[in-house]
């Protein structure tokens, strides 16, 4: 990762700091403080965190996050995640249950997750992969237990070096750099990779379904007629069909985003759904755009 790169309050030497062999959790939250990133303290040896109101407790002032550390030396050093700090993790995990490897390289070849900023060991042998948030996005936190991904933006956190928690064996382990990027990092769209890993499906398509080739206005009409519990998929697909006859994002915004807020959603959920649908339609190309009743399970591919 190159310093030209990093948003304001992240470089890659703040990184390396934190994973600095002899860094405590005290010296690294000041560290942190010092740069503008919020953090708070967490119960030594596991992910609780000592505060009140947890991660909404976060603060940058050099005050409070003295007068914590100095109260719990040996704290876990835990960061709000999203537009708060500025970053956002994909936290794979490896437990008893399974690992959430397999779906990570599965969304690394598709170009979901190659633009990280930085790699961390967690203590259970799973990866949290950091990536930096650029002012005015917005990426909610979400959980996918049968793929062991998580995802940790805005209304989650995460714990970082060096902090340690207790593992099944009960040993203590830590948090560990282990890559820097040597590419330019990018922000992570989390609605696509949450799309692509666990994509609305469609067992068998509604009988109004409109044709292929609608009109624009025709799909906003079949949109703004959905019902709960169809509202995403039917926007998705008709997203997917826009981007396939080459409409631009914004007049699918539009139209479309005005279609499914009259359906219920929000616009903020109806603006990332039709972005997924188009990075999805345009990363697979009219090849893979074989017909309606293919419409979502295409990105399954």
């Amino acid at each position: 990762m190159n310093d030209s790169t990093a948003n304001a309050r992240w470089s890659p030497q703040l990184v390396r700091d934190l994973g600095a062999p002899d860094v405590s959790p005290a010296s690294a939250a000041l560290n942190l403080a010092a740069h503008g990133i919020p953090v708070f303290p967490c119960a030594p040896g596991e992910k609780r965190p000592l505060t009140p109101h947890g991660f909404h407790d976060a603060t940058a002032d050099p005050g409070p996050v003295s007068r914590w550390w100095s109260a719990w030396p040996t704290a876990n050093l835990g960061i709000p995640t999203g537009a708060a700090s500025g970053i956002d993790v994909v936290d794979v995990d490896v437990h008893a249950g399974g690992s959430g490897f397999g779906a990570f390289e599965k969304a690394q070849h598709a170009g979901l997750v190659s633009s990280w900023a930085w790699q961390v060991r967690t203590p259970s042998g799973g990866l949290h992969a950091y990536f930096l948030r650029w002012p005015g996005q917005e990426h909610r936190s979400w959980q996918l237990p049968g793929h062991h991904v998580d995802f940790r933006g805005d209304g989650g956190y995460v714990i970082a070096p060096p902090s340690r928690v207790v593992v099944a064996d009960g040993s203590q382990r830590g948090y560990e750099l282990v890559a820097l990027a040597s590419h330019q990092p990018r922000s992570i769209d989390g609605t696509a990779l949450r799309n692509f890993l666990d994509p609305p499906r469609r067992h068998a398509p509604p009988p109004d379904l409109p044709s292929a080739g609608a009109r624009p206005d025709k799909l906003a009409d079949w949109v703004a007629s959905r019902p709960e519990g169809d509202r995403n998929g039917g926007l998705f697909w008709a997203a997917c069909r826009m981007a396939e006859s080459n409409y631009p994002f914004q007049k699918a915004a539009g139209v479309l985003g005005e279609a499914a807020q009259q359906a219920g959603l929000s616009d903020r959920e109806a603006t990332a759904t039709i972005r997924s649908a188009y990075r999805i339609a345009t990363r697979l190309g009219p090849a893979n755009a074989v017909g309606p009743t293919r419409a979502v399970e295409a990105v399954t591919l």
